[in-house]
């Protein structure tokens, strides 16, 4: 009996020796008995370290571009091509209109007398490259060499106006007549010119006067015009 209990005893301190062993070798260093590490395993998905110092993305303030619609590019001028959208200065058309004053010419032709009365034709030649018209009276004044002018305004005879169509070089007259101031009596003056404006038109034409002195105030003094009529009056 003292031989079967000596052999549970030595049984159960052996197999505490061994439970003791496994014990210390589950908290000791590697299974080969090193003291390295293991590695730890690196899962897919698993962020890494960080390897600077960074601001988080919800620091940073959001900015929003306003959004911009690209300019279009000017088309660039053409050299020689006008940029004013003003039309061309275009040649007077084939139908009659008024003759300007920059388009004729004024002379006074010779000295018709008769019965005490002194007449002189009065003549508007066109000399444009078109046709133009010309109706009624024109204007007409005496003016000395200062271009002051010498007596009242002309007075127009009775007539009947008619449109005179003048083509490149043709010419209307008006007559213009006043008593002789030798029989008259009347006040009289030497003229420089007379200056002659076209019917509805503000700039005068300038004619040398060389015929004389006329009457420019006092009894029978008035001097007349007729209206224009084809021709030079000659």
């Amino acid at each position: 009996m003292a031989n079967t209990h000596r052999s549970v005893r030595r049984a159960t301190l052996l197999a505490s020796a061994v439970a003791v062993l496994g014990l210390l070798t589950g908290c000791g260093d590697g299974i080969d008995g090193s003291n390295t590490a293991s590695t730890p395993e690196t899962l897919p998905g698993t962020a890494g370290p960080a390897t600077g110092t960074s601001t988080p993305a919800s620091a940073s303030p959001t900015t929003t571009r306003p959004s911009v619609t690209p300019e279009t590019p000017e088309t660039p001028e053409t050299p020689g091509t006008p940029t004013s959208s003003a039309p061309a200065e275009q040649t007077r058309p084939a139908t009659s209109t008024r003759c300007h004053t920059s388009e004729l010419r004024a002379s006074v032709g010779r000295v018709n007398p008769g019965a005490g009365q002194r007449n002189y034709p009065i003549v508007l030649t066109n000399t444009s490259a078109g046709t133009c018209t010309v109706r009624g009276y024109p204007g007409a004044a005496f003016v000395d060499d200062s271009g002051k002018q010498l007596g009242p305004d002309p007075k127009r005879s009775d007539g009947s106006p008619a449109t005179v169509t003048l083509t490149p070089g043709s010419s209307a007259w008006a007559g213009l007549s006043y008593s002789s101031p030798e029989i008259s009596g009347a006040r009289t003056a030497t003229p420089d010119a007379l200056l002659v404006t076209p019917p509805d038109e503000r700039d005068p034409l300038k004619v040398a006067w060389t015929a004389g002195e006329v009457p420019v105030g006092g009894n029978e003094s008035s001097v007349w015009l007729t209206v224009l009529s084809p021709g030079t009056g000659a």
